[in-house]
C-alpha cells in the first residue's frame, strides 16, 4: 500500500496517510498547497521504501541526525540555531545532506567557510567537534577516523590573535598557589578539572549518578560517551559530594552552575578575584585541560592513554565500555602529582559544610565584619 493525500476535519493542510512496507505513516506536510503536498508525499514515500531496504543510514540526513542527537542528551552548542527561517553554523551548511556521504573534505570544507581567519584550535572546538559527536551517535556502527585541525608546523606562523588565558598549562605548585586563593565553592571546581582534565562543561554538568567512587570512575554520556578515571587525591573532596546528591559542584550561592549556548564566563569574577589575589595570571578553567595534558607527557604516559582521559580519542570499543573502570586509566592519572598545600585546604575535608563560604575579601559577610572591626 502506498501513502494517499488525506485533510482531516477542520483542518486545510493536506495529510499523509498509508503504509510502506509494514511502516504505517498518518502525518501532516505542513502545507495546504496539493501540489506541494504530492510532492512531499513522493520524496516521503521514497524515504521509506529506502530505509526499508538499504537501511535508514543511506537517507538520514545531517539535521536530522542533530535532531536526534540533541533529543538524546546531547549538547546544541555550535550547531547553530534558526535566524529568520534559516539555520546557521553545521545545521545550515550540512542541513539537507545525506550523512554517511559527508567526506573529510566536506568537513573541511565547513570548517573553512563557518570559521574564516581562524586558528585551528577554534576550528577543531566549534566545527569539527560537534559534527563528530552528531556522526557518533547517528552512525554508531560506522566509526570514523576524521581528521581534526592541528598546529602549524614551523616557526614563522603568524597568530591571528593574542594568546588567550587558558591556552597554555602550568605547573601543579602555581596551580595550587592560585586555586589557593579562591573561595571553596569555585576551588573545588578548579580542583576537579585540575585532577580529571575534564571540559569545564562537562564537570558543571557532572552529577552523583555518573560517579562511581569505589571503582575509581566517571562516566559522562551527555555527548560523546566516555569513562575518565578518578585521581586518589578526588576521593576525600567527592565522597560528600556524591552523598549530598545531585549536581556535585556548585556556585557559592548551593545553585549549578548555568550550562546554555548562550552563557559562558561563569567563574569570570572568580577567576579575576584569585588573579589579583594571587598574583597569577593567564590562568582560566581551561588552563586545567591543558595542564593535564602537558603533565600525563612528561609523566610518559602512552598518548593513546592520555587521548582516552581527555576524550581526544574515542574509538568505537572504548564507547561500548564507558562505564567499565580500566586500570591503565586509573593508573595514569594517579601520576598527576600531589601538592601538599592543596591537599590540606579545609573545604578538601569538609566541601559541603564550607562550599558557600567566601575567600577573605570576598562577600557581603567578610565585608561587613572588616568595617565592623
Amino acid at each position: 500500500m502506498s501513502l494517499k493525500l488525506t485533510k482531516r476535519k477542520g483542518s486545510d493542510q493536506w495529510y499523509l496517510r498509508g503504509t510502506v512496507r509494514k511502516q504505517s505513516v498518518f502525518e501532516s506536510t505542513g502545507t495546504d498547497d496539493k501540489k506541494a503536498a504530492e510532492a512531499i508525499r513522493i520524496k516521503r514515500e521514497a524515504r521509506l521504501l529506502a530505509d526499508s531496504i538499504h537501511g535508514k543510514e543511506s537517507s538520514i540526513t545531517f539535521f536530522e541526525a542533530a535532531v536526534s542527537y540533541l533529543a538524546a542528551g546531547g549538547s546544541p552548542r555550535f550547531l547553530g540555531e534558526e535566524v529568520d527561517g534559516k539555520w546557521t553554523r553545521l545545521l545550515g551548511h550540512f542541513e539537507t545532506t545525506i550523512l554517511h556521504t559527508i567526506t573529510q573534505d566536506d568537513l573541511n570544507t565547513a570548517g573553512d567557510k563557518l570559521y574564516p581567519n581562524t586558528q585551528y584550535d577554534t576550528r577543531n572546538r566549534q566545527c569539527f567537534t560537534p559534527f563528530i559527536a552528531v556522526w557518533n551517535h547517528a552512525l554508531p556502527d560506522n566509526p570514523r577516523k576524521w581528521k581534526r585541525p592541528k598546529k602549524p608546523k614551523g616557526t614563522t606562523v603568524v597568530r591571528l590573535k593574542p594568546v588567550r588565558a587558558g591556552t597554555k598549562p602550568v605547573g601543579y605548585n602555581r596551580a595550587a598557589q592560585f586555586v589557593l586563593e579562591m573561595s571553596p565553592a569555585n576551588a573545588m571546581v578548579m580542583t576537579g578539572l585540575f585532577y580529571t582534565g575534564m571540559r569545564p562543561i562537562e564537570l558543571f554538568v557532572l552529577s552523583d549518578i555518573m560517579v562511581n567512587i569505589p571503582g575509581r570512575w566517571i562516566t559522562l554520556e551527555n555527548t560523546v560517551p566516555r569513562g575518565i578515571p578518578i585521581h586518589e587525591f578526588l576521593v576525600p573532596l567527592l565522597v560528600p559530594l556524591v552523598e549530598r546528591g545531585g549536581i556535585l559542584f556548585r556556585s557559592p550561592r548551593g545553585t549549578p552552575y548555568p550550562v546554555r549556548d548562550d552563557i559562558s564566563g561563569q567563574m569570570k569574577t572568580a577567576i579575576r578575584g584569585a588573579r589579583k589575589r594571587s598574583g597569577i595570571g593567564g590562568i582560566s578553567p581551561y588552563t586545567a585541560r591543558h595542564t593535564v595534558s602537558t603533565q600525563l607527557v612528561i609523566n610518559g604516559v602512552h598518548s593513546h592513554i592520555k587521548d582516552q582521559i581527555l576524550g581526544h580519542a574515542v574509538d568505537d570499543m572504548s564507547r561500548l565500555y564507558t562505564d567499565v573502570p580500566q586500570q591503565p586509566l586509573i593508573d595514569a592519572i594517579n601520576t598527576l602529582p600531589v601538592i601538599a598545600a592543596w591537599a590540606c585546604a579545609p573545604w578538601m575535608k569538609d566541601p559541603v559544610g564550607l562550599a558557600k563560604q567566601y575567600v577573605n575579601g570576598m562577600g557581603a559577610r567578610n565585608d561587613l565584619k572588616r568595617v565592623q572591626n
